[in-house]
């Protein structure tokens, strides 16, 4: 029994110490957030690294989801006599709900996973430390840059997620399974609020996205300098970011959604 409750204990101190250490961290590197706008060639490359690089599997990605909810929906709806209502459905599951979590999903696996391994190997091969001795700040220098990017980056590729994913449903609906096109975007148009839904969903893939580029980078920061401590810092990154979305997600729906 003592085992047990010194174990739980341990756990909880080493938990709260390692989010003490995230958050002081966060602090220094919003802190280096005017150093890193006034060398934009910085943020725009991290840009293409985060952002442009992660296009492809979002594209791919976002037609499969949309065309596969189309699918289930059109077959669900049908024996109701409400097929006109798939437009409605696609919509509203791609813009509330799928959009912002799968993006965050796809974007923690390929960017944050990159992220997480390029910081870590920077601190094995002490190129942080050389830094520190050339009175070069790594984090301002090296972190913000790419916590900036990844921030950027995340919402304008959960609008793409959404936008293809409709349109993917849009093809499957009407052009395949014969659902009036007028039906499916009228009936998107009188349903779906700007203001209410679109708005925030954004605000949702902005939320993930400063959480999931967060513990990438500190995952990296702090990794143990060896091969086998950058594996575990980026196995840790995408297992994080993914618990933590995945709740966020139910914080935020419950806020947002429920009345």
């Amino acid at each position: 029994m003592l085992d047990t409750l010194q174990r739980i204990g341990a756990f909880t101190l080493d938990t709260l110490s390692s989010l003490g250490r995230a958050s002081l961290f966060l602090v220094q590197v919003i802190a280096g957030i005017k150093s890193t706008l006034l060398r934009p060639r910085l943020l725009l490359r991290e840009l293409y690294s985060v952002g442009v690089l992660s296009l492809l599997i979002i594209i791919f990605s976002a037609i499969f989801v949309g065309m596969v909810l189309s699918l289930l929906g059109y077959v669900t709806l049908v024996d109701f006599g409400a097929e006109s209502s798939l437009g409605v459905l696609v919509s509203l599951s791609l813009i509330r709900e799928l959009g912002p979590v799968l993006s965050a999903l796809l974007f923690s696996g390929r960017a944050g996973s990159a992220l997480t391994a390029e910081i870590g190997l920077m601190k094995a091969t002490e190129q942080l430390a050389s830094m520190e001795m050339m009175a070069v700040d790594p984090i301002h220098r090296i972190v913000t840059p790419r916590f900036l990017a990844g921030c950027i980056s995340l919402p304008l590729l959960s609008v793409i997620f959404m936008s293809l994913g409709i349109y993917a449903g849009y093809l499957v609906g009407s052009v395949w399974l014969g659902v009036d096109e007028g039906s499916f975007w009228s009936q998107m148009q009188s349903k779906v609020e700007f203001g209410y839904d679109v708005i925030n969903g954004v605000i949702k893939s902005m939320v993930f996205a400063f959480v999931v580029t967060w513990i990438a980078v500190f995952q990296g920061y702090n990794a143990m300098p060896t091969s086998e401590g950058v594996s575990r810092a980026t196995t840790n990154s995408v297992v994080y970011s993914a618990l933590a979305v995945l709740a966020l997600d139910f914080i935020l729906t419950a806020i947002m959604f429920v009345k």
